[in-house]
């Protein structure tokens, strides 16, 4: 019996929110997807997002995370990538 798919929040910041045109998505994945997983398909989505791979940082609910945290239902996710500017 398969368990049924979560839904959550992304956040987009700077990189990400420019390749997708908006500030967040809702995305449905399966249970017991981690952040990294959320990461990687964005940047199947958007190859030009492969750059920020190893330097973007993860956060659940206002709370940092590492990258194989699993998400739950009804998480709010941010990715952020390194902000220049100042």
């Amino acid at each position: 019996m398969s368990q049924s798919p979560i839904t959550v929040t992304i956040k987009l910041f700077a990189a990400y929110q420019e390749a997708y045109g908006v500030s967040e998505l809702l995305w449905e994945c399966p249970p017991d997807t981690s952040v990294e997983t959320v990461l990687e398909s964005l940047i199947a989505e958007h190859p030009e997002l492969q750059r920020w791979r190893d330097i973007t940082r993860f956060g659940i609910n206002l709370q940092f995370v590492e990258p194989d945290t699993l998400l739950q239902d009804g998480d709010e996710v941010v990715l952020i990538p390194p902000v220049s500017g100042g």
